[in-house]
């Protein structure tokens, strides 16, 4: 009767994982002992999804009357079968898995019987020829099989894989191991955004790192993470955006630029918001908002059909069809649409104001109308905005970047992109008036010396950049985590993060 080793389940006790690592060193020091332990010598030659793909289709009397199609694999051992003088091993590697068929006249009385004694988590290298089963399974008969790394820990249960969230999040290299769902989706990230840079490419962007440390955090309304730099003896912040000095390239004349790379917002974390995110912005001159919209719908799409395959994604449940125009509103009209207030309630400030208070949401005396139109927005569209939504003409009041409407500076040109109800992306014709960006900055600083902890400092050399004159530009920022959310199904930004921010773990390993 065959001998099946399985993953092991997640071990019952403390006392029970311990008593496995003890075993599994105990045979690791076996191979120090025989100075057998972690070679370096075994070089790969073949990877298992580019076998399956040239000879999965062959029949296996194709096999039996070609020449021997040798092979040099490695992987990890994800289940072991041993039957007496054969066994059988499934082998996984980083595009897929294979059989391996081992055998103790091909390995010798000795080698199969140290063989018998490895682990399922166990890495080994082999040498050998390809074959199919009688059920047409493409196998590796091997001839030879190295022990290269000995796994000192088990494996969670293969069908069950890690349960408990807390650990997936936080032992993500064995969620890689066991769980194909979440390795495909950061293969569908990783071709997500090297789609993203091939259509900047496309379009003339060239790509640019600006300083994650900023003497002054600007770019964004957010509070910052605050470090010290000893030499200099100056505090520094953690870029919360890559703006400012975006914008002070496109004034030094690198007219399309972008930047993809960390923020970071000293802010709370929730299913949409890990401190340390990935964004990417660019900057255009010589656009305006209204490209930038056609641009930003064109780029989502793109990267949705290269990372898979379609313009038609399924999100928790609902479809959504990127392949179709996305909408536009106005947050008036947003409000409207998703609520019972008419137009006269939405434009009395001291309404909103009240109505704010009165939902829980009181907002702070020195905002103005702007803002209270943006809060209630918040709070009755936000998350009813499923199909691609632009929202466009935000108030000036809480936009300090952005250039003002000609027909009405009230209003700027500004768009928000909402998809499944959360904020995509984020754009706007630039402010490029040096005198008015200044008395914006200072209405700014006024209202962080009144309590706003999100409000812009004020950017002096920024303003000299301007002052040198700031082509008409328009720039747009995108979160790719929450765009590789949205393309990867996954319901928490921790999905898509390898290594998202955690509380510390109550008890360290030892």
């Amino acid at each position: 009767m065959a001998e099946e080793q399985k993953i092991a389940p997640e071990a019952d006790s403390a006392a029970e994982e311990n008593h496995i690592i003890a075993e599994r060193r105990a045979k690791l020091q076996l191979l120090r002992d025989a100075n057998a332990a972690y070679p370096n010598d075994f070089r790969r030659k073949d990877y298992f999804a580019d076998l399956h793909a040239k000879y999965d289709a062959e029949d296996r009397e194709t096999f039996e009357a070609s020449e021997k199609v040798e092979v040099q694999t490695a992987g990890r051992i994800m289940l072991k079968r041993v039957m007496g003088k054969v066994s059988f091993l499934t082998v996984k590697d980083m595009t897929g898995t294979i059989q391996y068929f081992v055998t103790r006249d091909a390995l010798g009385e000795e080698a199969y019987k140290n063989f018998k004694t490895w682990d399922v988590g166990d890495i080994v290298g082999s040498t050998g020829y390809l074959f199919k089963t009688k059920t047409g399974e493409l196998s590796v008969h091997v001839e030879t099989l190295r022990l290269l790394t000995k796994s000192i820990r088990p494996l969670p249960d293969k069908h069950k894989g890690i349960t408990d969230p807390e650990l997936i999040y936080r032992q993500r290299y064995v969620d890689l191991m066991t769980n194909d769902v979440s390795r495909n989706r950061f293969i569908t990230r990783s071709k997500m955004i090297t789609a993203i840079r091939d259509f900047m490419t496309q379009h003339r962007f060239l790509e640019v790192e600006t300083p994650m440390l900023h003497p002054i955090p600007g770019g964004a309304n957010a509070k910052p993470f605050i470090t010290h730099h000893n030499a200099l003896d100056v505090d520094l912040y953690l870029r919360i955006a890559p703006e400012l000095y975006l914008k002070r390239l496109v004034v030094g004349g690198m007219e399309r630029v972008y930047d993809m790379n960390r923020c970071f917002r000293n802010e709370g974390m929730d299913v949409r918001h890990n401190p340390e995110f990935t964004t990417i912005e660019w900057y255009a001159a010589y656009w305006d908002y209204r490209i930038q919209m056609d641009f930003t719908e064109e780029l989502i799409r793109y990267a949705a059909i290269k990372a898979t395959g379609s313009a038609v994604v399924q999100y928790q449940g609902v479809t959504v069809d990127l392949s179709q125009p996305f909408d536009r509103l106005t947050p008036k009209e947003a409000i409207m649409k998703y609520s019972d207030y008419t137009s006269e309630q939405i434009d009395d400030e001291a309404f909103l104001r009240a109505e704010l208070a009165r939902r829980g949401e009181p907002q702070k005396d020195f905002v103005g109308y702007g803002t209270l139109l943006m809060a209630m927005f918040d709070l009755v569209a936000e998350a009813k905005l499923i199909r691609p939504t632009f929202l466009i003409n935000f108030p000036t009041e809480v936009s300090p970047l952005a250039r003002a409407s000609d027909s009405d500076p009230s209003i700027c040109e500004r768009f928000e992109l909402y998809i499944v109800g959360r904020e995509h992306a984020n754009g706007f014709s630039e402010l490029n008036d040096p005198d008015d960006q200044a008395r914006r900055f200072k209405a700014q600083a006024d209202a962080k010396s009144k309590g706003d902890d999100e409000a812009m400092y004020y950017d002096a050399d920024y303003i000299r950049a301007l002052e040198y004159g700031l082509a008409p530009t328009s720039g747009c920022g995108i979160g790719i985590d929450r765009l590789a959310m949205l393309l990867t199904d996954a319901p928490s930004i921790r999905d898509v993060l390898l290594f998202p921010q955690m509380r510390p773990e109550a008890d360290l390993l030892k």
